[in-house]
């Protein structure tokens, strides 16, 4: 059965899980090496895992849900759009978490993460969105 696919590009679906493995992974602060040592495999195949180029065993993406603290079904979310291309690979501009891919978006997160008083990670949205309102107009 043919794709419609060129064979050398990775299947939307597998480069969508992927992303979101990488999304996740970053967030949490896990390198591709500890990910990899974790599964026993090296870093290069999380790489080839990461951007679509290898396929994902069941068991493996049961272990690395298990690993990065999600459900599997985590990262099917929004693969829907990955098959038909309106946003494959998470490029979707409108969706914040697409912007997910920027390292700096994910270090204010992870920072942002660990502040525990709630008063002052207000202040911190609240200075987040003057900066944004700032910067459009």
């Amino acid at each position: 059965m043919k794709t419609g696919r060129h064979p050398k590009r990775p299947d939307p679906i597998d480069a969508h899980v992927g992303s979101r493995i990488r999304k996740r992974r970053t967030l949490l602060g896990i390198s591709q090496g500890k990910l990899g040592e974790s599964l026993g495999i090296t870093f290069q195949q999380v790489q080839k895992y990461e951007t679509g180029t290898n396929r994902i065993g069941a068991g493996r993406l049961y272990r690395i849900s298990r690993i990065l603290e999600v459900p599997v079904s985590f990262f099917y979310e929004g693969c829907e759009d990955a098959e038909d291309g309106s946003a494959a690979a998470g490029n979707d501009k409108d969706d914040p978490l697409a912007a997910a891919d920027d390292r700096s978006l994910l270090e204010a997160l992870r920072a942002f993460s660990r502040i525990r008083d709630p008063e002052l990670r207000q202040r911190a949205i609240d200075l987040l969105k003057a900066m944004a309102d700032a910067e459009t107009s």
